[in-house]
């Protein structure tokens, strides 16, 4: 119970997290953990979140019913996870483990996942083949990993509507899409760099390549039919396949999957 203005009111209990509606990532993620199911019927789906920080993919995976393990460097990001968990009620699916993504074989002591996830991973670390390669690595036979990238070239639009020419300028010259030392970022990449770098690994195949909220993000909110979610889901499915909007994506998402077919996690 609380109050409000002297009045008592009873707090509503709050919504578990879920995977969003309106949004081409979790579709593809939905699609997969449905593939998951179909391949092993003895057992949950096994995600390996590497990077997933305070849990935004992480907990409502586990919500799906996943058995959700979380690697990253940061002790506080981790907390946060563990919390989301306890109030989603899915503590027990979800495990947290601080390391590095050079330290995975160690830190989950060589179990394979059906579907790994590096959602914003690959901005942060100094190489990012030897990140993938770990990545493959950690997924099961015939398992899907899941990339989340910056796009250099929706970063360089942002800087300019905001006003930031000489950022804007400065990222697009520069290789690795910085706009300078102070950058948090270590790189940005473009669609042609992300799919080069899963076909320079022999032990993934790409399946597909889309932006990640292409165009709902431009809705006016009070547009003439903005609430038309059938709409808005179809548009945004359609662009997130569709050179060149797809890669002026503020992300750029890959799936590629693991060779092999037996399923062993």
């Amino acid at each position: 119970m609380g109050e409000h203005y002297g009045v008592a009111v009873t707090a509503r209990p709050a919504r578990p997290p879920v995977l969003p509606t309106l949004d081409v990532v979790a579709t593809s993620l939905r699609d997969e953990l449905a593939a998951a199911r179909a391949r092993n019927t003895s057992g949950p789906v096994h995600v390996l979140d590497v990077g997933g920080g305070s849990g935004a993919w992480a907990v409502p995976l586990a919500v799906e019913g996943c058995e959700v393990t979380v690697v990253d460097s940061s002790a506080n990001a981790l907390a946060v996870l563990r919390s989301r968990a306890r109030d989603a009620g899915v503590a027990d699916r979800v495990r947290a483990l601080q390391a590095d993504v050079d330290a995975l074989p160690e830190v989950t002591d060589g179990v394979h996942a059906d579907l790994v996830l590096g959602h914003g991973l690959l901005e942060y670390v100094d190489d990012p083949a030897a990140a993938l390669r770990a990545l493959a690595d950690a997924a099961a036979p015939g398992g899907l990993v899941s990339l989340l990238v910056a796009n250099r070239y929706a970063a360089v639009l942002a800087r300019v509507v905001s006003g930031r020419v000489g950022e804007a300028r400065r990222m697009l010259a520069d290789p690795a899409g910085r706009w300078g030392p102070a950058d948090q970022l270590l790189r940005r990449m473009d669609t042609a760099e992300v799919t080069a770098l899963v076909d320079g690994e022999a032990s993934l195949t790409l399946e597909r390549v889309q932006g990640h909220r292409v165009l709902a993000d431009l809705v006016p909110e009070h547009a003439p039919d903005a609430g038309a979610p059938d709409d808005l889901a179809a548009l945004e499915e359609l662009a997130a396949t569709t050179p060149p909007l797809r890669d002026l994506a503020s992300r750029i998402h890959v799936l590629a999957r693991r060779a092999g077919s037996d399923h062993c996690s």
